[in-house]
């Protein structure tokens, strides 16, 4: 069967078993642009059909091998989309009606038909030929896209059900790695254990308010998981140092030999080496090795001093600081304030009492850090220079040009006090 055109809308076939009306048709028809194929036998046009395809086909009813109607029902047979129009002198009534119930039929023209109504006739038909055959082309470019998306469905339903299966897997490693990974901790902390019980309780203490601390918004998430993992493995290195000369550092750090000092301050390297073996990012070694270091340049092992010292290191350090003092709480916290702007950095010292709280405040004020400061807060205590000169008095209201007066002073000279505002 000859496969349906748009471009053979135009193409008509004329089937009558007389050639004067044949002729008559033709030229009607061609005179409209038509290209128009004839026969007198509906035999010989029946084989036409298998070789050409047809936007029109028109046939006579009466003839004497095959009638118009059984025909053109054979036509629809061997191409459904081309428009019948069914000529005929005997308009009856059983003619149409089977016309209508065979639903063969497009149109019926009546002879002697009239030249205007052929040609409107023939021209509907050819435009629902076009029409037709579109509309067969959209319902299979549909079917052909609605196949290729199930076909995709299928492949990405399978694609993602191996991503998930990958995903499970991922984070199964995951899981492990974190298992093993808090192992290598664990028994890190065994190890201190082993080599000094106090060691090791004062390294858990340490890492709880390093948890505590890494609970800031002012860490990004990569801080915090170093902050964690440092406060751990900050004091590894210790276990090069015989016990005996730990304890004297402990009780009369005044009797070690210079020698046996630069052991214990060498000891932040050994804990950064050991550490690698366990967490290889550098920030963790970097935090490690300069959690003695101090804010003014004075600490070990490399003097760095301020924002040279990682801002994780510069957290430790105050935890660290506060637990080895060895005093009661208020008495440290104390301690800690009074080395903020010197051996600490007085942000991470107001980091360390806003997240840690241990000391309670008044319901009515609050402790923030010098960052969190915002225009309309109220400050509860003035804000000192170093040397004593008045910064901002208590109860001020901050303003944008108080708040940048205040960071560009600390710039120059770190604000070491404590910033306590009105709630």
């Amino acid at each position: 069967m000859p496969a349906p055109d748009p471009n053979t809308a135009r193409t008509l076939l004329v089937v009558d078993d007389e050639p004067r009306i044949l002729a008559a048709l033709k030229e009607v028809l061609e005179r409209q642009k038509f290209h128009v194929v004839t026969s007198s036998d509906p035999q010989h046009a029946i084989e036409l059909l298998h070789r050409q395809a047809f936007g029109v086909i028109i046939s006579d009813h009466l003839m004497p091998s095959m009638s118009g109607m059984d025909f053109l029902v054979e036509c629809q047979r061997i191409q459904p989309h081309a428009t019948r129009v069914l000529v005929t002198a005997v308009l009856s009534l059983p003619t149409l009606v089977e016309a209508i119930n065979r639903g063969e039929i497009y149109r019926f023209l009546a002879k002697p038909w009239l030249r205007e109504e052929l040609i409107v006739t023939v021209r509907n038909a050819s435009h629902r030929y076009e029409l037709l055959v579109q509309n067969q082309r959209l319902l299979d470019q549909s079917s052909d896209l609605n196949l290729k998306l199930t076909q995709a469905n299928a492949t990405l339903a399978e694609q993602v059900a191996v991503l998930e299966r990958q995903r499970h897997s991922l984070d199964e490693a995951n899981q492990l790695l974190a298992r093993r990974y808090d192992l290598s901790l664990e028994l890190c902390s065994r190890i201190l254990a082993t080599y000094d019980p106090y060691l090791a309780g004062r390294t858990q203490t340490v890492a709880t308010l390093a948890t505590q601390m890494a609970q800031s918004p002012h860490l990004t998430l990569d801080e915090r998981q170093v902050l964690r993992t440092s406060a751990w493995l900050c004091d590894l290195g210790l276990i090069g140092v015989s016990r005996e000369v730990f304890r004297v550092f402990q009780r009369e750090p005044e009797r070690l030999s210079e020698r046996e000092l630069e052991g214990i301050h060498n000891h932040p390297v050994y804990s950064q080496t050991l550490a690698a073996h366990i967490d290889g990012r550098p920030l963790v070694g970097e935090t490690i090795r300069a959690h003695h270091e101090r804010f003014d340049g004075q600490g070990y092992p490399d003097g760095l001093a301020r924002e040279a010292i990682p801002w994780t290191a510069r957290c430790l350090a105050v935890a660290v600081w506060y637990v080895e003092s060895g005093l009661a709480s208020p008495q440290a916290l104390e301690e800690i304030d009074a080395e903020s702007g010197k051996a600490l950095d007085p942000e991470a010292v107001r980091l360390f009492r806003t997240t840690t709280r241990l000391q309670s405040l008044p319901k009515s004020v609050r402790e923030v850090m010098l960052e969190d400061l915002q225009p309309g807060m109220i400050l509860a205590s003035g804000i000192y220079s170093p040397h004593g000169m008045l910064l901002v008095g208590e109860g001020q209201p901050l303003n944008p040009g108080t708040i940048a007066k205040i960071r560009s002073h600390n710039l120059v000279t770190p604000i070491s006090q404590r910033l306590l505002v009105y709630s």
